[in-house]
């Protein structure tokens, strides 16, 4: 029986566009009450939009398909000579691949929120998708440091062992923390680990030392605030390069009670934002996992989510936190957020969904409706009603990944303005982050921030894609240099330098953040902190973190670096060059060994068979998972593409065989079923290939992988996924 006003194919009619019934009574029924846009006026709304964009959508992509035909010819017809690079160059601009820089200027972005603006500090990238992740996100505004020394590998490189508490190491923790005040918030003299007594008298920080001496801060104004009464305080306030330090005080704690200050913790703030991700790290294919999506960015944006889940045996139920209200050293009330300030990265320009069906029953654009749905949404925060809970400046921050070029730039800028239109927003209240991660935006990247100069908020690097595209885009030069070689080359450094470059150039810092990619391997924390320090050196404003507690140590790199200092060091310097970013990462010459050549394949097949079968046969988009080496690497799309694009080249230009490539997935098959073996809704893929969805997935991939659109995995990874559910449901 069909429900009133769906058809039997299980769509609503609305005017002319047919929506799909989860996704029609989501809107309707969730999440628009309470934002003043009444369900008729969304759709037709919504009409309007996707009559004028959507065709705008398909012609920006049918560019990407003619630029790249061009330059796949181009490479061909030169087979066999060496490449020429003053040559290319010029024919990359006689295509329009590379755009004419038509003068300075500096970005006008107004109203945006500090944590973007003008902080320095880590982000994290979550999806959306699962509601315990988001939520574990949120809430990581603030992290314990003594928790994340003792928890991870980072105080020496070894985990902490299985058992009770063990006070050689939890000494080892508190004489870091020590350090770490002694390091950030300094004494007049003496040390924090001689302290004894803490106390606030009137404005000013008195601290009592072993030795009877009574010294207060180095810097007084950095006590920021307190909680409790100031003889003995509860909590205490530090404030460093925008970033708040709490010292917490309670001797009926276990840690506090054998203090002989009575500290019990000291907490960092640390994510400053987060990415509630819609894309990369998720996998919905359909209306009802879209639902899934909005339904859980609807709950962050009223306040209401909330997950309860098992662990360790006991029930948890997570919410959002609340913010912190401490009092000033010289009167007042000191509040802070309890929460990370949440973006929301949309899907790019390529995908289409089934979700909502044109007039001529075409599917639309995916990335039009999460731009009208993600910001409609947002009115719960942002509206004339909103909560104001998530941006204090009334703001939306979207993050817009795998854009081609300042043309793609400038339809996404025009998109949101006609979504501010139909949402009746102020404009430029929906700011754009650009993701730097296609090589045709980053040789054009001065025109691509000036197509959304009013409203940019953000630009950021990613190793991972952005090699992928790399390696298609040249498809046809030759065969490319072994994939961890990559992050040496020219090009690299050209590309990751003249982002930050150029976004100081166009005034983005204290507009917006100019950010750097994540650190994949969640469980390595003490090599994150020797490593991921380059990263505000290279001035950066904020990096990707793969965990909160992975966001709490990477917060030491901000309170040890000024950044704002060191970019004004950074404006000195000789910007990078384009030529050595349009420097091909080519093999000079091909004298890998076959072990060497073994381990390449098998490198890449084990890591896009152990991502592919979790995405497909459970719809996992983001996940740990362990590498040839049972290294644990956090994993997204961006991993299948330049694996797929990686061993695609390879086997184009003849440096491996199929029935290598074959050979390698079939044995590592096994190994990943053997790494999943716990995992009780596992599918293995050995031996029965023929009939492992996720195997032959992989297999497409790579095989497909020259006639994928500029590399990406998503068709195939779509119509994979939607086989599998179809295969559930008819077992069902």
């Amino acid at each position: 029986m069909v429900g009133s006003g769906v058809s039997a194919n299980g769509y609503v009619a609305c005017g002319k566009l047919k929506v799909a019934a989860p996704l029609h009574a989501f809107i309707t029924e969730e999440a628009l009450p309470g934002t003043g846009i009444a369900p008729d006026a969304f759709w037709q709304r919504l009409e309007a939009i996707i009559a004028t964009f959507a065709p705008q959508n398909r012609a920006l992509l049918a560019k990407r398909d003619a630029l790249q035909a061009q330059i796949d010819e181009w490479h061909r017809s030169r087979a066999g000579r060496p490449h020429d690079a003053e040559a290319y160059e010029r024919f990359l601009r006689k295509i329009c691949y590379i755009v004419d820089d038509i003068g300075d200027f500096r970005v006008g972005t107004t109203n945006v929120d500090p944590e973007i603006a003008t902080i320095a500090g880590p982000q994290l990238v979550v999806p959306v998708m699962n509601a315990r992740y988001a939520l574990n996100a949120a809430n990581a505004r603030w992290g314990s440091l003594y928790d994340a020394l003792y928890g991870t590998d980072a105080l020496d490189g070894k985990r902490p062992s299985p058992g009770p508490y063990d006070p050689a190491r939890g000494a080892e923790v508190i004489a870091f923390g020590r350090r770490m005040l002694d390091q950030h918030v300094p004494l007049a003299s003496g040390s924090h680990a001689d302290a004894v007594r803490y106390a606030v008298d009137g404005a000013a920080l008195t601290v009592q030392l072993a030795d009877g001496n009574v010294t207060g801060l180095k810097d007084a104004a950095q006590l920021a605030g307190f909680a409790g009464n100031g003889d003995a305080p509860e909590a205490l306030v530090f404030l460093k390069h925008g970033l708040h330090v709490i010292v917490h005080f309670n001797r009926n704690h276990p840690i506090g009670g054998s203090d002989k200050a009575g500290i019990s913790d000291i907490e960092l703030e640390a994510a400053l934002t987060t990415i509630m991700d819609c894309e990369d790290s998720v996998a919905a294919v359909d209306a009802e996992d879209k639902v899934v999506v909005y339904r859980n960015w609807l709950g962050l944006m009223r306040g209401d989510l909330v997950e309860t889940f098992e662990k360790n045996g006991r029930t948890v139920t997570r919410r959002l936190a609340a913010d912190r209200v401490y009092r000033r050293p010289g009167g007042g009330e000191l509040r802070l957020k309890g929460r990370s300030l949440m973006l929301v990265r949309n899907v790019g320009h390529l995908m289409t969904t089934d979700a909502v069906l044109d007039e001529n029953g075409n599917e639309i654009p995916e990335g039009i409706l999460d731009g009208m749905v993600t910001a409609a949404i947002a009115l719960h925060d942002i509206g004339p009603s909103g909560r104001r809970a998530n941006s204090a400046t009334g703001q939306m921050y979207i993050v817009k990944p795998k854009m081609h070029g300042p043309e793609e730039v400038a339809f996404a800028d025009a998109l949101f303005a006609a979504i501010e239109d139909a949402l009746a927003l102020p404009r430029n209240t929906l700011k754009m982050g650009v993701m730097d991660e296609e090589r045709r935006t980053s040789v054009n990247l001065k025109a691509s921030i000036r197509a959304a100069k009013d409203r940019i908020c953000f630009i950021n690097t990613g190793f991972l894609d952005r090699t992928g595209d790399e390696i298609h885009t040249s498809m046809e030069a030759g065969p490319m240099i072994r994939k961890a070689d990559m992050k040496a080359s020219t090009w690299i450094k050209a590309y990751e330098d003249g982002n930050v470059d150029t976004g100081l150039a166009t005034g983005l810092d204290g507009r917006g953040q100019i950010g750097k990619g994540m650190w994949a391997m969640p469980d390595l924390m003490h090599a994150m902190l020797e490593q991921k320090l380059g990263h505000p050196l290279a001035g950066a404003s904020t990096a990707w973190v793969p965990s909160p507690t992975a966001a709490t140590l990477h917060t030491l790199h901000y309170l040890a670096v000024d950044v704002a200092a060191r970019q004004a060091e950074i404006r000195k310097r000789a910007p990078a060059q384009r030529a050595d970013l349009l420097t091909l990462p080519l093999a000079d010459r091909v004298n890998w060994s076959a072990a060497e050549i073994a381990e390449e394949v098998d490198t890449n097949v084990q890591s896009l068979l152990g991502y592919v079968v979790r995405w497909v046969d459970q719809g996992i988009g983001c996940s740990k998972v362990p590498d040839i080496h049972d290294v644990a690497l956090m994993e997204d799309r961006a991993t299948l593409r330049i694996s797929a694009q990686h061993l695609a080249n390879w086997l184009r230009h003849g440096i491996v065989s199929r029935d290598q490539v074959m050979g390698a997935l079939k044995r590592l098959a096994a190994v990943v079923d053997r790494q999943n073996a716990g995992d009780p809704n596992y599918r293995p893929m050995a031996p029965d290939f023929d009939n492992s969805l996720a195997f032959q997935a992989a297999c497409a991939l790579i095989f497909e992988g020259t006639r994928q659109p500029n590399g990406y995995t998503e068709p195939l990874l779509h119509r994979f996924r939607r086989l599998r559910k179809e295969k559930d449901r008819a077992a069902t």
